[in-house]
C-alpha cells in the first residue's frame, strides 16, 4: 500500500487550507483514493466519502472547502475535509468492501478526518470504516449511529432553509410548485417535508430518467419504485430525458444530486424563483451570478443543507436525535436568516453574505491556533 502527496497540491492552496492532500493507492484491490484535509483550525475535519468514477482531486477540495465552510456556518467544533475512491460504487458488495477497508486502512493516520457517507456509501461503509480505524459519522443505530438519510437530517434543514427563503420572496408554499433534481437519499423526504406544508411536486429526476406531471407527482408511487430499485421515469406520468428536468417551470428547483448540474450554459433554461441547493456544489460560479441577475435567490449549499453534517457531529458527540433536530432546526434557521438579513441590507448575493459570515468564523478559530 502507497500513500503520495498530490503534485497540484499548491494550485488550491489559500489561506484557509488545505492542510493536506493525499493520494492513496492498493494494487491488490485496484483502490485509488483521495482525500483533502482542508482545515482543522476549529477541531477535527468532518466530511464525506465519495465512490464515484468522477472522483478527482479538485472536486474533493471544492467539497472539503465547502464542508470548511458549513461546519464553521453551523458552529460546530469540526473543519471541513472530502475524500473519494474512484470507480463504480454498483460493483459487487464483497469487492466493493474490500476496496472499502483498503480505503479506511490507508487513511488510519490521518487523524485529524473523521469519514462520513457521500454518494456511493452509506452507513453499511461507515461501520467498515469504524472497524478498520475506530472512527467514522453516519453510522448505523446498532453501532450507536443516527442514520442521516433514514432520518432525513439534510432533508430537515432544507426545509427548514425553504420555510425562511419563501417568506424572505412573499412565496406562499401552499401550493408551490417544486421541482427535486435527484430524488435519493435528501430529495425524497425534502419532498415529503414540503408536501406537508401543502407544496406540489411538479417533477422529479434520478440517474435513469426523469418524470412530470403539472397536477401534482405521487409520492408513494415514486416511493415504492424507488424502494424496488426502479427508476422514477417508471411512474405513470410523463417521461422525460434526465436533464430535461430543467426545463419544467416551478417556484422551487432543488437540486439534490451532483455536482455543477447548473452551468452558464444551461442556467437560462430554469424558470423558477428560487434554488434552495440540497446538494453540495450544484451550481457553478457562474450560474448563480445569473440566477442572481435573474432574481432567483439561491440559498447555498453550506447553509441549506447542513442538516447532514450538524446530525453527524451530534452523533460523534455520543448525541441523541431529538437533541440533533432541535440543532439542525435553530442553527438552519438562524444562519438563513442571518444570510438572508445581510443581502437585503448590502445589495449583496446569498453566497457572498454566506462565505462572509463563514470566513469570520473560519478566521477567528485560525486566530487562536498555534499552527493554523
Amino acid at each position: 500500500m502507497t500513500t503520495t502527496s498530490d503534485h497540484d497540491a499548491f494550485a488550491f492552496t489559500d489561506d484557509l487550507g488545505p492542510a493536506k492532500i493525499v493520494h492513496v493507492t492498493e494494487r491488490r484491490t485496484g483502490l485509488r483514493g483521495i482525500v483533502v484535509v482542508d482545515n482543522v483550525a476549529a477541531g477535527p475535519a468532518i466530511g464525506g466519502l465519495r465512490f464515484d468514477p468522477g472522483v478527482t482531486t479538485g472536486v474533493c477540495f471544492r467539497l472539503a472547502r465547502a464542508m470548511t465552510l458549513k461546519n464553521a456556518m453551523a458552529g460546530l467544533r469540526h473543519g471541513g475535509a472530502k475524500s473519494g475512491i474512484v470507480g463504480d460504487p454498483h460493483r459487487p458488495a464483497a469487492e466493493k468492501e474490500q476496496v472499502i477497508r483498503a480505503f479506511a486502512s490507508a487513511i488510519a493516520d490521518l487523524t485529524d478526518y473523521i469519514p462520513g457517507p457521500d454518494m456511493g456509501t452509506n452507513e453499511s461503509t461507515m461501520a467498515m470504516v469504524l472497524d478498520e480505524i475506530g472512527r467514522a459519522i453516519g453510522l448505523p443505530a446498532e453501532l450507536g449511529g443516527l442514520p442521516l438519510d433514514e432520518l432525513g437530517a439534510t432533508a430537515l434543514g432544507l426545509d427548514v432553509a425553504i420555510e425562511i427563503g419563501a417568506r424572505h420572496i412573499g412565496l406562499d408554499l401552499d401550493g408551490a410548485r417544486v421541482v427535486v433534481q435527484g430524488y435519493g437519499n435528501v430529495g425524497r423526504p425534502v419532498a415529503r417535508l414540503l408536501a406537508s406544508r401543502g407544496c406540489v411536486l411538479v417533477a422529479t429526476a434520478d440517474s435513469r430518467g426523469a418524470v412530470s406531471d403539472p397536477a401534482g407527482l405521487d409520492l408513494d408511487a415514486l416511493d415504492e419504485l424507488k424502494a424496488t430499485g426502479r427508476s422514477v421515469a417508471d411512474h405513470p406520468a410523463t417521461t422525460l430525458e434526465r436533464d430535461a428536468v430543467i426545463d419544467v417551470p416551478c417556484d422551487i428547483w432543488i437540486p439534490a444530486a451532483g455536482p455543477d448540474v447548473l452551468r452558464a450554459d444551461n442556467v437560462d433554461r430554469l424558470q423558477a424563483r428560487m434554488v434552495p441547493q440540497g446538494a453540495n456544489i450544484p451550481a457553478t460560479a457562474e450560474a448563480e451570478v445569473r440566477l442572481h441577475q435573474r432574481g432567483v435567490l439561491v440559498l447555498p449549499d453550506f447553509v441549506a443543507n447542513a442538516g447532514g453534517v450538524i446530525c453527524g457531529a451530534v452523533e460523534y458527540a455520543n448525541g441523541s436525535w431529538d437533541q440533533a433536530a432541535d440543532q439542525i432546526e435553530s442553527r438552519v434557521s438562524l444562519n438563513t436568516e442571518a444570510v438572508l438579513e445581510r443581502v437585503a441590507a448590502e445589495g449583496c448575493r446569498p453566497r457572498e453574505a454566506a462565505l462572509a459570515i463563514a470566513r469570520t468564523r473560519v478566521e477567528a478559530a485560525m486566530a487562536v491556533r498555534r499552527w493554523t
